[in-house]
Order: C-alpha cells, then structure tokens, then sequence
C-alpha cells in the first residue's frame, strides 16, 4: 500500500537526501537546482530525472544558461514505498542517482557502482 505523505515532508526528506551529498561534491554542484514535482507527465513511472549539459560536457564557452534542474518525483517514490523509512531510503537513493548525472556519471556506470 502507497505511503501516505504531504509535500512538505516528502520536500524535508529531499533536503535531507542533499544534506548526506559529502561536502566536496556538493560544492562542485554548479549551476544547477533540485525540484520536487509530482510525477513526470511523458514518464510518470520514473522516480527521477537529470535536465541539463553535465559537468564532463561543459565548455570553455559555457555560461549564461539556466540551471541544470533534477527533479525527484513524489508520487512514483511514495507508490513504491510501504513505510516512510522506505521513502527516505528511496529519495536518497534517487537523489544520488540524478546528482551523479550531473558529474557525467551515466547509468551503467551507476548500476556497475552498485546505485542502480
């Protein structure tokens, strides 16, 4: 059975997920911002999902664009999930997920690490 959770505290556990990000990688985080959306419209099944130009695949002329976006989808995640440590768990999960997107990380790569 789906957990039951309002966005806000769905929201505070995607904050959380970013606070357990090792201050390192959160600092080569650039230009890009996490959103929480309700499900992905062309994919409503996916639980994530990196939108931007990679860190690997940047150019001297980069600049001047909007931010990378990652966005976590609550209404995959919670379907999925039978008890809240589950959601918390997941959005960590996730939220690691489209992070290493961002550092040019794709998913064999993730699966071959073990955060598939």
């Amino acid at each position: 059975m789906p957990v039951e959770m309002t966005r806000q505290r769905f929201e505070e556990l995607v904050a959380e997920a970013l606070d357990l990000v090792p201050a390192e990688f959160a600092a080569a985080m650039d230009n890009v911002v996490v959103l929480v959306e309700e499900r992905n419209f062309e994919e409503p099944d996916i639980l994530g999902l990196y939108s931007g130009i990679a860190l690997t695949e940047r150019m001297s002329d980069y600049g001047g664009v909007l931010p990378d976006q990652i966005f976590i989808y609550r209404e995959p995640i919670l379907a999925m999930c039978d008890s809240e440590e589950q959601v918390v768990d997941e959005v960590a999960i996730t939220v690691v997920h489209e992070i290493a997107h961002h550092f040019g990380i794709d998913d064999t790569r993730l699966h071959e690490l073990g955060w598939g």
